[in-house]
């Protein structure tokens, strides 16, 4: 084996802490473990005046107990709950009733009997409806959200719990403080109303396509482990039969500082931040982990198929188990996933499947995790295709493999696009942050992370060949997705909660010593575009750049200032263009050269631009730019080829008006704008059918002589314009007129779509007043305070206080260009019977603004702290100009909005709702099992409609 390039050294700084750093670690990551066995990441990251944190906690839903699955996804919801301290009036009288509650959830979970379960349910409504008014909702939330905080949230995965924030930096003590609390205790209140709102995320699970299929395919590849016999949410009889001492105990077992990390990258200075991390989380005590038998899965020895129904198009998922993320089998079968699919879709798959239409869509991926993994193709097949050819299909690409039939000039460049890839990921506070979690949570060190890349590049064609050859046998899962109805579907009744008290006017005395202790301001800066933006002009043609300070990794904009308005079919003339060649490359070649020069390129058509992109290595940037107008100049018309393009279209779209998401989008947008619409306005089947290539080819060909202008995001600028006036054309053509849809009145119309679902899902769409930008700062506070996030009154009424909703929101949506309408959205998803009690609480809610004051300063605060904290960097000082533009605004407006935002006062908050809100009438569109609908309070909504896919897709 070659000497390791990256090798671990160890320091000890000023104030005699011993860290880890790895040689040549462009990053300079450092590395500390604090004596109770805390391991502390941190790396520095200067691009704004802020901290990306996460606690990750070596632990998930493969530690579940067997009879209490689901049990750490839910004990993540109740950390956003509080302690001793934070949550709560009275701890001493709170504690007596949670204990009464925890003792009647062991004997409710006992009881075998149906009636007796109600009788013990309702006796914990009653006592939990008398524990809610000594608690505070959300509390946490007020106090890190107070700190300026952004992105809080946490997740739950296998062997995973991940808790994230990114904070402002000068509040990097607070927040300790807060998460410190947070991770000595558990405090389980407001158990049954936060329970219920899990149930809610299971039944949104259940309406899950992809979650459907994985269930199942995780179930055959792990018949004994709990990658495949626990799922993170949990099985519905353990949900609705929970133990608060086993969240407790498990809790105590595994919340332990040897068993988590922090992971702090940002703004940061190494020995303050340790020495604080140190004071606040160094006093927690070390404590055994428990001991646990490792679950060795058996050898697949068959090909094991199952079988899943739901509404959507049909599709086949093999798979195949993998040994654990890191090994050299895992890290073989990511480098064979890449061979049938990868990011420039020159991947046998994307060549010889999806780039010849002979499916409607293929592709291969690996996952790895701490203990095996698994490698996994999903083959959609047309509809004259069956489930059987598809899986056929795929099996052919990977016998090609087996005997070495892909490109030798293959493996280099898949390594090569891991590593620019890699570039991109890291050069990011987040993104850094995150590949340290992950291999902290993977038991993997930074050491073995960096030296990853030079593990795959050692890899040789014999090597895969070998591989694949021992891997790929009988001896994989397959499930088939048909369309039908999905018959293991759990529908269960609304227990009948009654809403609890959420005391919003009140603060712990913990939150009220975090509002009082004042950190020094961080100071807004603003960012003046013309100084950051050098222009100039060539050949006609205006040229913008902004210099990349991180990396070697360089993108070249094309913008051209007109889209689908002013021309509908320049979106599918764009995606045509991805299946033909030129006069002298194939469609497949033209794949292999951008991939192989680690160039990619993207078209993305809006409704009033056109931007074609090329990123990658600067030094290839000018050879992506020659491919690229080769292409473009020299496309080969080919009816052949677009009669298939035409018939994966057509299919296409039948696949969407299955898909549960693409319908309530179609719906929503139905709802708002009306049968008139950029939605339906598509070119018809007829159309496409009667065309032929040229007619799309030919917009193509043109499209450079067309006014636009070029943004170079890079390092030097004088090179690039040194090279790119040989490929600007003079431009001979106009733009064509945009076309002007209505924007019409909204109210009392009620748009419904039967689909066979668990839940059902309510969205309310009102026209506003034009827009107003004097508004962005009212805008801003009314959504944080009211409609959006863990602490808006949403929020906490419809899900802390009644658990009607897992997700729930009112969004006042600000128009992107001048005059034109802002348009104010609610959403409710929710199972049948609790939909119309979230309707009327939320018509309550918004027929008369609360006035909540600590709440309204607390969002007008956070609110400060998030843009005094915030810098534009990187491209999108460029891309912040045009949108700006819409709005005729040439400097940074933060700093409009910042000053308004100081001094704003509720009573201003209340006149914006009195004046844009609440006179807003609201059209409805509902989605869900048409049996569920209560018509006799839908039909007081407005006049019912249920629409066809037709009426909502325009084909």
């Amino acid at each position: 084996m070659t000497d390791r390039k990256y090798k671990e050294t160890v320091h000890t700084d000023k104030n005699q802490y011993e860290y880890i750093t790895i040689a040549h670690d462009e990053n300079n990551v450092r590395i500390y473990t604090l004596k109770n066995g805390l391991k502390v990441f941190l790396a520095q990251n200067f691009d704004a005046p802020r901290i990306q944190t996460f606690i990750p906690v070596r632990t998930g839903s493969n530690n579940d107990p067997a009879d209490n699955t689901g049990l750490a996804h839910y004990l993540e919801h109740m950390m956003f709950k509080g302690t001793s301290q934070i949550g709560t009036q009275n701890w001493e009288k709170e504690k007596e009733l949670l204990d009464q509650i925890s003792a009647l959830y062991e004997a409710h979970k006992a009881e075998q009997d149906p009636e007796k379960k109600k009788e013990i349910y309702k006796k914990i409504d009653e006592v939990s409806q008398e524990a809610s008014q000594y608690a505070i909702a959300n509390e946490y939330d007020k106090a890190i959200s107070s700190l300026g905080a952004t992105g809080t949230n946490a997740h739950t995965w296998f062997d995973e719990t991940v808790y994230k924030n990114n904070i402002p930096n000068n509040e990097l003590e607070k927040w300790l403080k807060i998460e410190k609390e947070r991770f000595s205790e558990i405090v389980l209140r407001l158990f049954h109303t936060e329970l219920e709102s899990v149930y809610e995320e299971f039944n949104r699970a259940q309406d899950n396509d992809t979650r459907l299929v994985s269930y199942e395919l995780m179930d055959a590849l792990f018949p004994t482990h709990p990658n495949g016999q626990q799922t993170t949410l949990g099985r519905p009889e353990h949900l609705k039969n929970p133990s608060m001492k086993a969240i407790h105990k498990y809790f105590d077992e595994y919340y332990v500082p040897n068993n988590y990390a922090m992971v702090l990258v940002g703004d940061l200075d190494f020995e303050e931040a340790i020495q604080l991390i140190d004071q606040y989380f160094g006093t927690l005590p070390y404590k055994e982990l428990p001991q646990k038998t490792p679950i060795i899965e058996q050898p697949i020895t068959e090909i094991v198929i199952r079988t899943v129904k739901s509404p959507t198009t049909p599709r086949a998922q093999l798979a195949w188990r993998t040994e654990s993320y890191g090994t050299r089998d895992a890290m073989l079968a990511d480098v064979v996933a890449n061979i049938l699919s990868n990011r420039g879709e020159a991947g046998l798959l994307d060549l010889h499947i999806n780039q010849t239409q002979k499916m409607l869509w293929a592709q291969a991926f690996s996952v790895g995790l701490r203990q095996y993994g698994y490698f996994s193709i999903v083959a959609v097949p047309k509809e004259t295709q069956t489930l059987e050819e598809a899986k056929n299909m795929v099996l052919e690409e990977i016998e090609l493999i087996k005997k070495g039939d892909f490109p030798d000039w293959m493996l280099p460049a898949i390594i090569n696009d891991f590593k620019i890839q890699r570039m991109k990921g890291l050069e990011t506070a987040e993104g850094l942050a995150t590949t340290l979690y992950d291999s902290y949570i993977k038991g993997r060190t930074w050491e073995q992370e960096l030296n990853e890349m030079d593990e795959y590049a050692a890899f040789t064609k014999e090597d895969i060949m070998n591989f694949a050859q021992d891997f790929f046998k009988e001896n994989y899962v397959v499930v088939n997705k048909e369309k039908g109805v999905n018959d293991m579907l759990i529908r269960v009744e609304n227990p009948g909660i009654t809403p609890v008290k959420i005391n919003r006017d009140t603060q712990s005395e913990f939150l009220k010593e975090i509002l009082t202790d004042k950190t020094e301001d961080i100071k807004p800066e603003f960012i003046d575009y013309q100084k950051e933006i050098a222009t100039d002009q060539l050949n006609g043609k205006k040229l913008s750049f902004v210099k990349n300070k991180y990396n070697d990794i360089a993108q070249l904009h094309f913008i051209f200032p007109f889209g689908s308005d002013n021309d509908r079919d320049l979106g599918i003339s764009t995606q045509l263009l991805q299946y033909l060649g030129t006069d002298t490359l194939s469609p497949e070649d033209l794949k292999k050269e951008f991939f192989k020069i680690g160039i990619s390129n993207d078209f993305k058509t809006t409704n009033d631009q056109l931007i074609i992109s090329l990123s990658g290595l600067e030094e290839n940037i000018e050879k992506g730019i020659a491919l690229l107008q080769h292409w473009m100049h020299d496309v080969q018309p080919d009816q052949e080829i677009y009669n298939q393009f035409v018939g994966t279209v057509l299919e296409n779209r039948q696949a969407i008006k299955k898909d549960k998401n693409r319908i309530m989008t179609a719906l929503t947008n139905y709802t708002k704008l009306g049968v008139h619409s950029r939605f339906t306005d598509v070119i018809s089947k007829e159309e496409l059918e009667g065309s032929n290539s040229e007619v799309f080819t030919d917009r193509m060909k043109k499209l450079f002589k067309y006014p636009y202008q070029a943004f170079f995001y890079g390092k030097n600028f004088d090179n690039f314009k040194g090279y790119i006036g040989q490929y600007i054309e003079t431009e001979s053509l106009q733009m064509p007129e945009a076309k002007q849809y209505p924007e019409p009145a909204t109210g009392g119309n009620v748009n419904f779509i039967n689909y066979d679902m668990v839940q059902m899902e309510m969205s309310k769409i009102g026209k506003g007043n034009l827009v107003n930008p004097l508004h962005f700062g009212k805008v801003n506070v009314f959504n944080e305070y009211f409609g959006r996030g863990l602490s808006s009154i949403v929020f906490q009424e419809i899900r802390e206080s009644k658990s009607l909703a897992y997700s729930a929101y009112v969004s006042y949506a600000a128009n992107s260009e001048l005059n034109h309408p802002d348009y104010v959205t609610t959403y409710i998803g929710t199972q049948p019977d609790k939909l119309m009690i979230a309707v009327d609480t939320l018509n309550e809610l918004m027929n008369e603004l609360p006035e909540v004051t600590i709440q309204f300063e607390n969002a007008r605060n956070a609110a400060l702290k998030q843009i005094a904290s915030t810098r534009v960097t990187r491209n999108n000082i460029f891309f912040n100009t045009l949108r700006l533009k819409k709005l005729n605004i040439y400097h940074d407006f933060r700093k409009d909005i910042y000053n308004q935002i100081q001094d704003l006062k509720f009573e201003d908050i209340r006149h914006f709702y009195q004046t844009e809100v609440k006179s807003i009438d609201f059209n409805t569109a509902i989605i869900g099992k048409k049996e569920n609908l209560n018509m006799e309070a839908v039909n007081k909504m407005g006049t019912f409609k249920e629409v066809s896919l037709k009426d909502i897709f325009g084909h």
